[in-house]
């Protein structure tokens, strides 16, 4: 068993903070990538999101859904398979994600904004070419690799006082013919924090936050932490892709947080100052 490393206590990280500064601050945008698996009938993350919307900050949302595409495949006889982690996805399979995730997850979140009060608007990558992207292996089918980020329909839905919950859909443009691409959902959270130059990206998910050989949870890692750790597997699976992008959005004055979506209003708790989940960077 791996012996456990010498981590950053929060203890630290709020020392190097500037004077008069914390990590917690209500303004500016923030993003916050929510999952199918902690999106259920007790979750607080859109209450939360409303909420700390209507005090000023600048919600960005990307949404995942795995477990619905994973449901509907079944129910339409498609087999899921996995390569490297990710979703294999044909023809078949991508007719189904686009239509779970742009379509039937999108608007209940949506749905479920409006019904508490928010200001929300459903979008896709694909809407104003948001994400564009090429393929990221053969191997894979029509799964996307994030090269470019339009930030301006985003940016034009919150100027408008709309909170944007975007679903990971890309487009590939080339030589004037369009294909739709299925994007991981925490990549292109990272993606779009980057282009926004946001000072939080926060990823709800269903652990407590990354946690150690010893299934204990790590407060904060560092960047070479980090690639330590997924190197020799103690960090693995749906984890990797989250850690890559909050690495893509470490830097002053910027955070980037792991957090048990389970936890009634753990984002809220986060963003009031609670010391929960993952610090990375």
């Amino acid at each position: 068993m791996l012996s456990r490393p010498e981590f950053v206590g929060d203890e630290e990280s709020h020392s190097i903070q500037s004077a008069g500064q914390t990590e917690n601050s209500h303004n500016g945008t923030i993003v916050v990538k929510i999952g199918g698996s902690t999106l259920g009938s007790h979750d607080t993350t859109i209450e939360d999101l409303i909420a700390v919307q209507q005090e000023g900050t600048q919600p960005v949302v990307v949404h995942g859904g795995g477990r619905a595409v994973t449901d509907w495949m079944e129910k339409q006889g498609v087999r899921t398979r996995f390569v490297k982690g990710l979703r294999f996805t044909d023809e078949p399979s991508l007719d189904i994600v686009v239509a779970v995730l742009t379509g039937l997850i999108n608007k209940q979140i949506v749905s479920r904004a409006l019904s508490l009060g928010g200001k929300a608007v459903g979008l896709s990558g694909v809407d104003g070419g948001i994400l564009q992207a090429e393929i990221l292996d053969p191997d894979l089918g029509y799964v996307g690799k994030v090269t470019q980020v339009n930030t301006e329909p985003i940016r034009a839905a919150v100027e408008s006082g709309f909170m944007p919950i975007i679903a990971p859909v890309a487009i590939r443009l080339r030589e004037g013919e369009a294909t739709l691409l299925n994007v991981n959902a925490d990549t292109a959270a990272g993606e779009i924090a980057a282009a926004l130059g946001v000072e939080k990206l926060v990823f709800m998910t269903d652990v407590e936050g990354v946690l150690d050989s010893s299934r204990r949870l790590i407060p904060r890692i560092t960047e070479r932490q980090a690639r330590s750790l997924m190197q020799s597997n103690v960090i693995a699976g749906g984890m990797i892709p989250k850690i890559g992008a909050c690495l893509k959005n470490v830097g002053e004055g910027r955070t980037t947080r792991i957090i048990d979506g389970r936890r009634p209003h753990a984002l809220r708790s986060f963003l009031d100052g609670a010391s929960v989940g993952t610090r990375v960077g």
